[in-house]
């Protein structure tokens, strides 16, 4: 891509409004210093001292931050909160982002806020070193009345909206934002505006998706076409290509190192491999960093192999951020970019 189309696209971003459809959670980093360790004089056990604690929107707010970092002028995340500490801090990081409008998002009494604690171990010219996770999660369905409430939402908000990314974060189905209500709500808003561009992407896999834009893994390709366990690079390039043909909607493909893998409903398929890395990484974020710069590059006006080119660049700069769920911003994007 040449410098002339990277602005081309990138200058687009400010005028997009884009809507984040999601589970939304808090990423709550607990910065331990080693130096000062102790052991409890009640049960013997060492005791970890947190010098910083920081918080920041994950999940679906990962996305958005993504969105933030890329300039996207008006972005909508349409999700819940609990009514508790966690949801108070994931509002306060979410409104406080430039662009960012919470006029869609639900505050409710009848969910807790999907919470991630991590607890990360510094040491002085080291990586950061994560301990063990504390999640806080929902393990019951969503009840009717948020259902209603998030679909309510979509619908209000969409007619206004360039594009939408759907995250799925949760592992018990029905738990989460992204219920089969609410994704027949997606349908028939597909089915009411077909130039709609709606990209999903989904930790449980598509299955039983709508035909949006579909992003996934080669594993989650294969389990979506019943295909072998392992994929090689041409099964990738016909199951994909047959996915995009059944949807009538592009298809993209991340392979770790190989790169990313986008097919088109027309027949076009495309690959560039990932870029050399450039010492310690943490691949955290790297697949919501490429969802959400695949979404604006596309509303931007990117062809298929452009936006691939994007997003590969942004996931080079979020795997080289240690100890955060990192984002890429245009400028740097452009520095990591290959020269055309």
């Amino acid at each position: 891509m040449n410098a002339e189309r990277f602005q081309a696209i990138t200058q687009s971003y400010p005028g997009l409004r884009i809507g984040v459809l999601g589970d939304f959670c808090l990423d709550r980093y607990f910065e331990i210093d080693p130096a000062r360790q102790e052991t409890s004089l009640e049960t013997g056990l060492p005791v970890h001292n947190v010098v910083n604690v920081r918080a920041q929107p994950g999940g679906a707010g990962t996305i958005v931050n993504n969105l933030v970092a890329l300039g996207i002028g008006t972005i909508f995340p349409i999700g819940f909160a609990g009514e508790d500490g966690e949801g108070f801090e994931l509002w306060r990081a979410l409104e406080k982002q430039p662009g960012v409008r919470l006029d869609y998002f639900v505050k409710t009494v009848q969910r807790r806020t999907f919470t991630y604690c991590k607890p990360l171990l510094l040491a002085s010219g080291k990586p950061p070193v994560e301990l063990n996770r504390l999640d806080l999660k929902n393990w019951t369905p969503t009840p009717l009345v948020v259902q209603e409430l998030l679909i309510g939402r979509f619908q209000e908000v969409a007619p206004k909206l360039n594009c939408a990314v759907v995250l799925n974060q949760v592992d018990i189905p029905e738990t989460g934002v992204v219920t089969g209500k609410v994704l027949e709500a997606v349908k028939n808003e597909m089915d009411a505006h077909p130039e709609f561009l709606v990209l999903a992407d989904s930790r449980r896999g598509l299955r039983g998706f709508p035909p949006v834009v579909f992003k996934m893994n080669a594993v989650e390709l294969s389990a979506l076409t019943g295909g072998a366990s392992e994929l090689t690079l041409e099964q990738v390039k016909k199951a994909a290509a047959k996915v995009a043909r059944k949807n009538g909607r592009s298809v993209f493909v991340t392979l770790a190192e190989g790169g990313i893998l986008g097919a088109s409903a027309l027949g076009e398929v495309q690959h560039v491999t990932a870029l050399p890395v450039r010492g310690e990484i943490d691949v955290v974020g790297a697949g919501d960093a490429v969802s959400a710069n695949l979404t604006a590059a596309i509303a931007g006006g990117a062809t298929l192999h452009e936006a691939i080119e994007l997003a590969n660049a942004a996931a080079s700069v979020v795997i080289h951020k240690l100890g955060t769920t990192g984002t890429a911003s245009v400028a740097e994007i452009a520095n990591v970019m290959p020269p055309d």
